[in-house]
């Protein structure tokens, strides 16, 4: 009774499967698979839509014994030819209706072409397919799935499965969990209705036997599988979309913030210039002093708020342009009158006007000593320079975010000892301000506002600097070699079997131990919460990082203790022949020969005392057994 009932359900499950492929072609459904199946048609016509290729001339409506059996062959002969084993079965066992034979048939086919490609940390596609199942509904109470049949039997894991993935379909948490047979029902209705799940199954099929028939089950749940997994691509492709809009808004907003901002700076350089082109003198001493005064009052703050916007507007400029290339989307270039080039232009008329302004009111004031001016402007004229070129470069930087970031690390080793030259501007600085020099006719430059407008150009360099190493940070966000980072994401990629680019704890095991990196289970547990910083999962940015941690080399005060008694082959000490036999480089052996403790070696040869030598560098008694006291 037992087996009758299991061949009555696969037979009707299989055939529903069938049907649900070739309604691919318009086919009418088969009936009865032991009729249906024996002219071979049918079997062709499923086998082309499986494997996408067509199996040649065949009799399309065979009447003969002799044309049926060629039909079938041809199936089998396509289905070894894939590779897929069949045993047991001929041509005539098709034709002839034996129906266990047919159904193992179908349930090979089903397992190839509807499963096969269900899998989960190299598990078979049954195993995957389970493992699939326990992960989607571990965080139910009332269920625990074990296998592919009493798991399944009061109709819960599939409202499960449902409430995980669409909780607008169903309340999980309403049902009646007592409703075997309403609640099946009501999966296999949204399932079928909303999501566009062949009905496989009937209720009865689960609810109504002690032990649902596993290969049914295992055909029925694959759809809900593959139905899920198309579902989250669309989640993903969704979400990626919304990535991009977010980009390209947060783009558009910087070039609306760079164009007003711009516009404004423009404008007050304008007014400015007006205000110097219309200023008089009344010709005293007093009235000129007020003047200078009113103009180093500007140089401090206004010109200082424009020279931090100025490098803002250039950083600024760039940031959309880097943005722009990473994501590959069309340059950014400002109107003309709002352009870099424009700025530039102006900002050298507005020196060019304040070099003017400064020489008519410093025409005022002559009590100046012409050396220390010209020593002073020489100085702070070429570091203005120096830091021009700085924002020059930074403003000229294009292509792509690795070239930039070659280009601008450069600028970040140069502009460092520029400090040293400054120290000097001070010093002049100072000279002048000693010898009551109020004005410099030769520069427009000031030491403060050198010292100001450097600190401004280490600042832009070093967020240019971190910003394009954020936008690599995807592709090169750690500096392992590219072997090791190859092999590293290799292995994470093989074991993220769910591609949500992340690894579950039985996945980040798998993956360490693939490394060589084994831990017990208390251990493996204690290391992914660490590294997952408390999480579900570990992602690629955490994985990669924590693969750098345990790859870097570290050299102890134990390590080069135990080297130089490897040196010493177990001596209390070590002599110049141990040194240049370990192939010590001369220039460091005449370096530890003069600053090591002397003893006498047991041949008379001069010995010297690496352990006293270790202890005099860390301060420390060294435990020679590895340990410091």
């Amino acid at each position: 009774m037992a087996q009758q009932q299991w061949i009555t359900t696969q037979d009707k499950t299989f055939r529903k499967w069938l049907n649900t492929k070739l309604s691919a072609r318009n086919i009418p459904p088969a009936q009865s698979l032991q009729k249906d199946l024996a002219t071979g048609v049918l079997l062709i016509h499923l086998l082309e839509i499986l494997g996408n290729e067509s199996l040649g001339k065949y009799a399309s409506n065979p009447r003969l014994r002799v044309q049926k059996c060629e039909n079938v062959h041809k199936a089998l002969e396509y289905i070894r030819g894939r590779g897929i084993q069949l045993f047991n079965i001929g041509a005539e066992d098709i034709v002839d209706g034996n129906l266990k034979l047919i159904l193992g048939l179908l349930w090979t086919l089903i397992l190839r072409f509807t499963i096969a490609d269900i899998n989960a940390e190299g598990l078979t596609a049954k195993e995957g397919l389970l493992l699939w199942c326990k992960r989607k509904t571990a965080c139910y109470e009332e269920i625990d799935i074990t296998d592919f049949s009493t798991s399944w039997n009061n109709g819960l894991a599939f409202c499960a499965l449902l409430d995980f993935h669409r909780p607008d379909l169903i309340d999980y948490y309403a049902l009646d969990k007592s409703d075997h047979k309403g609640n099946t029902a009501l999966a296999f209705k949204i399932a079928t209705e909303e999501i566009g799940i062949p009905a496989l199954l009937d209720v009865e099929d689960v609810c109504d036997v002690a032990k649902p028939d596993e290969r049914s089950l295992v055909t029925y749940i694959a759809y809900w599988f593959h139905a899920f997994s198309q579902l989250e691509r669309i989640e993903t492709a969704g979400r990626r979309v919304e990535k991009f809009v977010e980009v390209m808004q947060g783009a558009w907003e910087m070039q609306h913030g760079y164009e007003k901002r711009m516009a404004e700076l423009l404008r007050q350089m304008r007014e400015m210039k007006q205000q110097w082109s219309a200023a008089t003198f009344v010709g005293t001493y007093v009235d000129a002093k007020q003047q200078s005064q009113q103009f180093s009052s500007y140089k401090r703050t206004l010109k200082r708020a424009w020279v931090a916007e100025k490098a803002d507007l250039v950083s600024l400029l760039g940031n959309i342009k880097t943005k722009l290339s990473t994501y590959r989307l069309k340059d950014y270039e400002p109107p003309a009158h709002l352009s870099l080039a424009n700025l530039d232009l102006e900002w050298k008329k507005l020196l060019q006007d304040e070099n003017k302004r400064s020489i008519v009111i410093n025409e005022k004031i002559r009590d100046i000593k012409e050396g220390l001016r010209r020593s002073f402007a020489d100085a702070a004229n070429e570091f203005a320079l120096c830091l021009n070129t700085v924002s020059l470069q930074i403003s000229e930087l294009d292509g792509d975010p690795e070239h930039q970031l070659r280009i601008v690390r450069t600028l970040h080793r140069n502009i460092i000892p520029l400090e040293l030259e400054l120290d000097r501007i001070e010093k002049l600085s100072d000279d002048c301000e000693e010898a009551n020099i109020e004005e410099n006719d030769y520069t427009v430059y000031s030491y403060d506002e050198l010292e100001y407008e450097y600190g401004l150009a280490k600042e832009s360099v070093a967020k240019k600097l971190s910003f394009l190493d954020n936008q690599i940070v995807a592709r090169s966000m750690t500096n392992l070699t590219p072997i090791q980072l190859e092999e590293f994401e290799s292995v994470f990629r093989h074991f993220d079997r769910d591609l949500t680019n992340s690894l579950q704890e039985i996945e980040f095991s798998a993956a360490l131990a693939s490394l060589g990196l084994v831990y017990d289970e208390e251990e493996m547990h204690e290391v992914f919460k660490e590294v997952s910083a408390g999480g579900r999962s570990v992602t690629f940015e955490q994985f990669i990082r924590f693969m750098v941690e345990v790859t870097e080399d570290q050299n102890s005060a134990e390590q080069v203790y135990q080297s130089f008694k490897e040196v010493a082959d177990g001596k209390p000490y070590v002599t110049e022949f141990d040194l240049r036999h370990s192939l010590v480089p001369d220039g460091m052996i005449e370096e530890l020969v003069s600053t090591m403790p002397k003893v006498q070696a047991e041949d008379g040869e001069m010995g010297f005392d690496y352990e006293k030598y270790m202890e005099g560098l860390m301060g420390k008694k060294l435990d020679t057994n590895g340990a410091h006291h």
